[in-house]
C-alpha cells in the first residue's frame, strides 16, 4: 500500500504555541470553551499533545482538572498519538447486523494492527468503533477522515484505503480549455450529494457530471440539491429535460455518465452532427459490467399525481426535497423560505406564537414527545434573564439519521425554525449542538448560518424588526448521554456530559441557571410549516394524541432503506412492506428495532399497530427519535438485545450505580446465553435487573436501557431458551456455529483466498476443508462462494463443569 505525502508532521514533539495561541483567541478562554478548544487541537494534530494542552492551560481561564475531567469523559479524544488518517467503523445498529464487526476486525487485519493496539506500526491510520455514522441506510459504513464509505465488504476493505489513499496525493493541475458558456440552459441536472449519497460514491458521479458538462459544452445547468430520502437508488440523477420531462437513473456509476448525457442532450460540435451514432454509443456506454443498468423513471412533470415516492408519505420537513440546493438561500426563499418568519415578525406576537403551536399539538420528535408549545409557555413565563435556546443536533442513537439528513438537506429551515422559536421566547442568543460525526452537517450548517448573516436574516434588527438573535454551533465530542437536555446543557457548559436531577427543569433553569428551551432539529424544523399553513392544518393529521408527521430513519434488511416522512399513524406494515418494498432476499420479516437503544423489538406479529406516541408504548417500545430498523429471519433477538445492552452499558456515564452497575451485570448475562453457557434462572434475573436500572437511573438513558431486552424477553422468549440448551435457531452467534463445506464445492478457492485467517487450504480444483480450530466464523468465505456451498451448521458442544461450552467439531 502506498503512502500518500505528508501534509504536516503528526508525532512531533514541539508545539508551535501561536497555532494553540489562535485558536484560544477563536473559541475563548473561560472554561466553557475548553470542548472547542481541545477540539480544534485534535483536528489539527489527531490527539491532544500533552505540550499544547499545557500551553492552553498557560493562557486561559482553563485548568487541568477541566481538561483530564472531559477528555476522560468523550470517546472522541485522545490523549495517545494517533494516525494521520482515523478509520471509523459504524457499529450502529443496522451496520452491526450487516456485519460491522467482521468489517471492523478485517480493517485491523489488513493494517496489521496487533492486539492491545489501535494504530498501524506505520502511524498511517488509526481504527476505532464509533456508535453510529448516520447512513445506516448504506450498512456497514467506514468514516476516514472526512469521507464516508457505504457497503462495505471484508473484500472491500483493500480497495477503499487504496481509494482513500488516492484522493490523498494532490493532482496535477491541468491547463483549463477554453470554453463559451452557454447563452441559455436547456435542461437541468440534478444530484444529491450529502453524506448517505457521498458514501455511495454520489461525489464521483457529480465530479463527472461537471467534467462532461464542461468539455461537451453542454447548455446543462449542474444543481446539488436536498436528499430525496431514496438512498437504496443513491446514486441518483434527475434530468429535467427542456419539455419538463423528468427523467431518473438510480445506482448511477461514474462509466454511466457520458451515456446518460447523450441519451437526452446533444453535444456541440462535431457530435452533433453525428448524432444517431451517438445515441447508439450511449447505449452501450449505460451498462456497467459489474453493476445492474441505472434504474429508469420517467415522470411527466406537471402530473401531480405521479411520484417517485412509495407508499403514503407526506412531506413537511423535507418539503422540496430533490428540488433546492441546500446552501441556495435564494431559491429557498423562492419556496416559501422564511415567510413564516416575516409573517411572525410582522404580524405575531410572541404569545401568538406559542398558542399557535400549542394548537397544533407538535410535540417534540426528540423522543420525549413533550408538548413543545407547553414548554415554550414556561419558559416564556419566567422572569430570569436572558433566556437561551439549543436545537439538538446530538443524534446519538445507533440507526438514526433523520437529524443529520435535515441539516445537510434543509439547514435554512432549521435557522428560519430557530429564529421563529427565539423569537417566541425573546431569545437573543441560541446554540445547535452538532455531532462531531457528522462534518458535513457542521460545514453546511455553518456556511448557511453566514448566509444568513449576510442577507440580515440574522444578527441585529432581524429582517429590519427590533429582535436580534445570535446563534452559535457546539459540535459535540462523542457522548450518546448528551442527547440528554441536561447533559447536553453541561456539554456546552464545558463540562462532562453527565445528565443533573430534574426538576428543576431546563425551561426553569437550564444554561447557566437560566431558563432554556431544549428542541431537537426536525421539532424545530416543523415550525415555519406550521406558520405559513396554520396550526389547524397540522392538527388534522395524525391521531387523537400525535399530530402532524414524523421522519424516520428506515434501514436494515429492507429494500428500499432512507429518509421517510409518514403521517401520524400509519401503520409499521405500511411502512415496511408499501413504503420500504418488503424484506431483502425475500426472507421473512421477524421484527422491528424502532425507538434506538430506548425503544424495543415489535414483531412481525404486531405490524398493524400505528405509528403513535401512546400505541407504541403499550407494545413495550417508544418512537424515540425515529431510528426504524427492519430484522429479518437471519437476525439473532437475543445477539440484538446484547448489542443495546453493549451500548447502553459503554455510554452511561456513571452517575447511577444502578445504571452503572445494572447494566454490566445484564451485559454480562447476555453474553454468557449468546456463548452457550447460560442458565434458565438467567432469564428471571434479567428481568430483576430491568426493573431495578428502570426505577434506580437519573436519565432516559438508564431507565430504558431494559427495554430491548424486555421486549425481545416478552416476544422472542423461546429463542434465548434454545440459545440455553446451545442452540442459536438465527445461526447468528459465533460460540454456537459452525461453518462447513458440502460436495458442491467446484475447488474454485475462492474462499481460501480470501479468508482472513487462512483456515482453508488452498486446494485448487478440489473440495475445501475448513478448519474449526482456526476460523473465526466471519462470514467471507459464504459470501464470496459462487457455488453455495459454504454451510452455517450448529457447533458441537461439550459439557465442561455443567456449562456447555463449544468443542472442536
Amino acid at each position: 500500500m502506498t503512502e500518500e505525502p505528508k501534509s504536516k508532521e503528526i508525532f512531533t514533539t514541539h508545539i508551535d504555541a501561536r497555532v494553540i495561541d489562535a485558536m484560544v483567541a477563536e473559541h475563548g478562554k473561560d472554561p466553557q470553551a475548553v470542548i472547542a478548544l481541545l477540539g480544534a487541537i485534535q483536528d489539527y494534530y489527531n490527539y491532544l499533545p500533552e505540550e499544547a494542552l499545557h500551553r492552553v492551560c498557560e493562557t486561559t481561564q482553563i485548568t487541568p482538572q477541566n481538561i483530564i475531567g472531559v477528555a476522560s469523559f468523550y470517546s472522541q479524544f485522545r490523549l495517545k498519538p494517533a494516525g494521520r488518517h482515523t478509520v471509523k467503523v459504524c457499529i450502529g445498529t443496522a451496520c452491526h447486523v450487516k456485519g460491522a464487526e467482521t468489517v471492523y476486525n478485517t480493517f485491523r487485519r489488513y493494517l496489521g494492527i496487533t492486539d492491545g493496539e489501535d494504530t498501524d506500526k506505520d502511524n498511517l491510520f488509526t481504527v476505532q468503533k464509533v456508535a453510529c455514522l448516520g447512513c445506516c441506510m448504506l450498512a456497514p459504513a467506514v468514516q476516514i477522515d472526512d469521507l464516508t464509505y457505504g457497503f462495505l465488504s471484508t473484500e472491500k476493505v483493500p480497495t477503499v484505503l487504496a481509494d482513500f489513499l488516492k484522493t490523498q496525493t494532490p493532482v496535477a493541475k491541468t491547463r483549463k480549455r477554453a470554453k463559451t458558456e452557454p447563452s441559455a440552459y436547456s435542461g437541468e441536472l440534478r444530484i444529491c450529494t450529502c453524506s448517505s449519497c457521498e458514501a455511495a460514491g454520489a461525489g464521483k458521479v457529480y465530479l463527472e457530471l461537471k467534467q462532461q458538462l464542461s468539455a461537451q459544452q453542454l447548455p446543462v445547468s449542474l444543481k446539488s440539491v436536498a436528499c430525496t430520502g431514496m438512498s437504496y437508488l443513491t446514486p441518483l440523477i434527475e434530468i429535467i429535460t427542456a419539455h419538463n420531462q423528468i427523467v431518473r437513473y438510480g445506482r448511477v456509476t461514474p462509466q454511466a455518465v457520458q451515456g446518460i448525457l447523450g441519451r437526452h442532450f446533444l453535444a456541440q460540435g462535431f457530435f452533433r452532427r453525428v448524432s444517431h451514432s451517438f445515441q447508439d454509443l450511449c447505449e452501450k456506454l449505460l451498462v456497467n459490467p459489474e453493476q445492474e443498468t441505472p434504474v429508469r423513471y420517467l415522470i411527466d412533470f406537471n402530473d401531480n399525481t405521479t411520484s417517485l415516492y412509495r407508499g403514503r408519505q407526506k412531506h413537511i420537513v423535507t418539503e422540496y426535497s430533490g428540488e433546492i440546493d441546500p446552501l441556495d438561500l435564494e431559491a429557498y426563499k423562492q419556496h416559501n423560505g422564511f415567510k413564516a418568519l416575516l409573517s411572525c415578525l410582522n404580524s405575531l406576537t410572541p404569545k401568538q406564537i406559542i398558542d399557535c403551536v400549542k394548537i397544533s399539538g407538535l410535540r417534540g420528535k426528540g423522543g420525549g414527545g413533550f408538548a413543545t408549545g407547553c414548554k415554550w409557555e414556561i419558559a416564556f413565563h419566567e422572569q430570569n434573564t436572558p433566556k437561551y435556546l439549543i436545537c439538538n443536533g446530538d443524534e446519538g442513537d445507533p440507526g438514526a439519521f433523520m437529524d443529520r439528513m435535515i441539516l445537510e438537506s434543509f439547514p435554512f429551515r432549521v435557522i428560519e425554525g430557530i429564529v421563529i422559536a427565539a423569537y417566541a421566547l425573546q431569545v437573543s442568543q441560541a446554540f445547535i449542538y452538532i455531532r462531531r460525526e457528522y462534518p458535513l452537517a457542521i460545514k453546511r450548517v455553518k456556511q448557511a448560518l453566514k448566509l444568513c448573516l449576510e442577507k440580515g436574516l440574522l444578527g441585529e434588527n432581524i429582517l429590519d424588526s427590533a429582535f436580534s438573535l445570535n446563534i452559535s454551533i457546539t459540535q459535540g465530542a462523542g457522548a450518546f448521554v448528551c442527547g440528554e437536555e441536561t447533559a447536553l446543557i453541561a456539554a456546552i457548559e464545558g463540562s462532562r456530559g453527565t445528565p443533573h436531577f430534574r426538576p428543576p427543569y431546563p425551561a426553569r433553569h437550564g444554561l447557566w441557571g437560566r431558563p432554556t428551551v431544549v428542541n431537537n432539529v426536525e421539532t424545530l424544523a416543523t415550525v415555519p410549516w406550521i406558520i405559513l399553513h396554520g396550526p389547524e392544518a397540522f392538527n388534522a393529521m395524525g391521531t387523537a394524541a400525535s399530530k402532524g408527521t414524523k421522519t424516520f430513519a428506515l434501514a436494515g434488511k429492507i429494500k428500499h432503506g432512507g429518509l421517510i416522512e409518514v403521517p401520524m399513524g400509519i401503520s409499521l406494515r405500511e411502512i415496511v412492506f408499501q413504503i420500504g418494498g418488503g424484506i431483502q432476499d425475500n426472507n421473512k420479516l421477524k421484527a422491528v428495532q424502532i425507538g434506538g437503544p430506548s425503544g424495543g423489538c415489535v414483531p412481525a406479529s404486531a405490524m398493524d399497530i400505528g405509528i403513535d406516541f401512546d400505541a407504541l408504548c403499550e407494545v413495550g417500545t417508544i418512537m424515540g427519535s425515529g431510528g426504524l430498523i427492519v430484522l429479518d429471519e437471519t437476525d439473532c433477538m437475543v445477539d440484538i438485545a446484547r448489542y443495546f445492552m453493549q451500548f447502553t452499558q459503554s455510554e452511561s456515564c456513571g452517575k447511577c450505580t444502578s445504571c452503572r452497575i445494572g447494566t454490566k451485570r445484564m451485559l454480562e448475562i447476555l453474553q454468557r446465553i449468546c456463548a452457550g453457557q447460560g442458565k434458565e434462572q438467567d432469564l428471571e434475573e434479567l428481568e430483576h435487573l430491568a426493573r431495578v436500572v428502570n426505577k434506580g437511573s437519573l436519565c432516559g438513558l438508564g431507565r430504558t436501557a431494559p427495554n430491548p431486552v424486555l421486549s425481545t424477553l416478552k416476544y422472542f422468549k423461546p429463542e434465548y431458551q434454545a440459545h440455553i440448551q446451545g442452540i442459536c435457531p438465527a445461526k447468528k452467534c459465533k460460540a454456537l456455529i459452525t461453518y462447513t463445506i458440502s460436495d458442491d464445492c467446484i475447488g474454485c478457492t475462492r474462499c481460501a483466498q480470501n479468508c482472513p485467517v487462512a483456515a482453508i487450504a488452498f486446494t485448487p480444483h478440489k473440495k475445501h476443508n475448513i478448519n474449526p480450530l482456526i476460523c473465526i466464523r466471519c462470514d467471507t468465505c459464504r459470501m464470496v462462494c459462487p457455488s453455495d456451498a459454504i454451510h452455517i451448521t450448529p457447533a458441537k458442544l461439550v459439557v465442561c463443569g455443567g456449562a456447555p461450552h463449544r468443542g472442536a467439531g
